[in-house]
């Protein structure tokens, strides 16, 4: 009760931020960011493309891969309007394509760009079914596994530029709270939702795929440590978007009830600000495989913070994004 009414009223953390701040006000403070080159996956809308504009308003260099090139083109176009020293970079990617992540990661590395951030925010939910075009559920290719190649494969540019550069790299896992509403046994889930449709639920599904986001925080977190690498990982959740809702009104009771609803709500600035504050800010250097809401650190669920569970998702996704071998749903998920 006491962390859902400074939640409402905004109370400030440890960090000095709350659930009221904005992605401006977090990084008001933070150092000139022109010497920083930023990839951000879904920045064609809401939380990423808010994250964005403020990041390019800070000076950094961005990198924004869509797989609409229209969409990714009018954000380019929205921010020069307002910044026109905005450097920007639009590049094809399909997360839910494990071939779309290797072509894009090949195309990014002919550039010769430092890489000093990268935020995994893309997502989806579905209430259909889906199997991407590699065979597995759509939600959870497009999610978690496009996003852990797409890592895997920019780790050793990362290292590099920090190296190179003196300045800590940032990699800044989107995930949702929503990741605790998942229990039981991962892998077997998404063995039953890839074989068949009946077994799927749009809500547990995306339960899993954030929860997979949290996890690969905490090993990716174990492997950069191990590796001596200038470069952190870290998870956030942006909170529950204000969106517009149609419905019909039927009285007192049912104002009272959306009014209420909307106080747990934040606006898209808001949303942003735990990403932007985690990408950014100096307090949360050398602070790594941590779990952030509201802009401070916060606790994932029993089952996101399983070390165990966390190597256990990471050996089955370095199998399922080899090319060595197709991806085969009985090969990698057994009963």
């Amino acid at each position: 009760m006491l962390e859902t009414v400074k939640y409402l009223i905004g109370s400030a953390g440890a960090s000095g931020f709350s659930s009221k701040s904005t992605a401006e006000q977090v990084t008001d403070a933070c150092p000139d960011l022109r010497s920083i080159t930023a990839i951000i996956t879904g920045a064609t809308s809401g939380i990423g493309a808010e994250t964005a504009r403020v990041l390019a308003k800070r000076g950094a260099r961005l990198v924004l891969p869509a797989r609409s090139l229209k969409a990714a083109e009018d954000t380019k176009a929205r921010i020069l309007s307002e910044i026109p020293e905005s450097q920007i970079i639009v590049m094809w990617l399909d997360l839910s394509s494990l071939d779309s992540v290797r072509r894009f990661v090949s195309e990014f590395e002919s550039l010769d760009l430092p890489l000093n951030l990268l935020i995994n925010n893309a997502g989806k939910f579905s209430y259909d079914h889906g199997i991407s075009e590699d065979g597995v559920e759509m939600t959870f290719a497009t999610n978690y596994l496009g996003h852990f190649l797409l890592t895997k494969l920019l780790m050793k540019k990362m290292i590099e530029t920090a190296k190179s550069s003196g300045v800590e790299g940032r990699i800044v896992n989107v995930s949702s709270s929503i990741h605790s509403w998942f229990s039981g046994d991962m892998i077997r889930y998404l063995r039953l939702i890839t074989k068949n449709k009946s077994d799927y639920d749009g809500t547990r599904a995306y339960a899993l795929s954030k929860l997979a986001n949290v996890l690969h925080t905490k090993e990716l977190d174990r492997r950069l440590r191990e590796m001596e690498a200038n470069v952190t990982a870290n998870c956030v959740h942006p909170g529950i978007v204000r969106t517009r809702l149609t419905r019909d009104r039927e009285g007192l009771i049912t104002d009272l009830v959306f009014f209420l609803a909307s106080k747990l709500l934040k606006t898209i600035p808001q949303a942003a600000a735990t990403t932007c504050y985690v990408a950014t800010n100096p307090r949360v250097e050398n602070a790594s495989g941590k779990y952030y809401s509201d802009c401070n650190e916060s606790s994932p669920s029993k089952l996101g913070s399983s070390l165990a569970e966390a190597a256990r998702l990471w050996a089955v996704s370095e199998k399922m994004v080899s090319t060595d071998s197709n991806i085969l749903v009985d090969q990698f998920y057994p009963l």
